[in-house]
């Protein structure tokens, strides 16, 4: 295989996987909480041998996520709830504790506040944040305190990570180095958070790398046609 299909291919893979992530931000350009993700492209650059120089290969190395906060939508839901500025809800996940700025909460059977597939909302001091069944009504203060009258019922974490996250099933994040509690965390009760998709933006990218993956096709197909007629010449002498 010549040394400019070999390029072309490695780059076509990236610009193929890079459309793959711009249809799954657009896809979940509506899902509350959900971070946008971007393609990180590197060049390798390898001798190839001779006096010629050097090749150049353009890959992907990588996908890295926007945490940009979304629009904020008031829904009036007393489960619903958004982060406005820094921080991050916890999650009890069968693989681990998790964050999310997926805020759309509801009780479970037993009267834990949960996320839409059955994961508990920890306290700031751990533990689920259980709600009384005779409760029919709560608030929810801006530290996360849960209330219901007078009565304190517990306080939901916001928290931030020491060190790096990585991006989990969409809308949730694990923190490997562990994570600190906000100090002065801003929760809006009512309210939910917006993907930070722009649909604009992404159709945009989506036309440009398109066109790209179309150029490359045709850089292949060209050489291919020279390598074969390269060939035939050969053979004829």
């Amino acid at each position: 295989m010549s040394n400019a299909i070999y390029a072309s291919l490695t780059r076509q893979d990236g610009l193929l996987r890079e459309m793959q992530v711009i249809a799954n931000n657009m896809a979940n350009s509506s899902t509350t909480g959900f971070k946008s993700n971007h393609a990180i492209f590197a060049e390798h650059i390898a001798a190839t041998g001779d006096e010629s120089g050097s090749l150049s290969m353009g890959s992907l190395a990588g996908h890295n996520f926007d945490l940009t906060q979304g629009a904020m939508k008031h829904t009036g839901g007393q489960f619903d709830l958004a982060i406005h500025g820094e921080g991050f809800f916890v999650l009890e996940t069968p693989a681990g504790e998790r964050l999310t700025r997926a805020g759309a909460f509801q009780l479970s059977a037993d009267g834990n506040l949960i996320d839409a597939f059955g994961h508990q909302v920890q306290g700031a001091g751990g533990g689920a944040i259980a709600i009384p069944q005779e409760v029919t009504r709560v608030s929810i203060a801006p530290d996360g305190t849960v209330s219901s009258g007078e009565e304190i019922l517990g306080q939901i974490a916001v928290v931030v990570a020491d060190g790096e996250i990585n991006q989990e099933g969409g809308t949730m994040f694990a923190a490997p180095g562990g994570y600190q509690q906000v100090e002065e965390p801003a929760v809006v009760q009512g309210t939910l958070e917006q993907s930070n998709v722009s649909s604009i933006l992404e159709v945009s990218r989506l036309i440009e790398v398109q066109r790209a993956y179309e150029a490359g096709q045709s850089l292949i197909e060209k050489e291919d046609e020279r390598i074969n007629q390269l060939i035939k010449t050969m053979r004829q002498l």
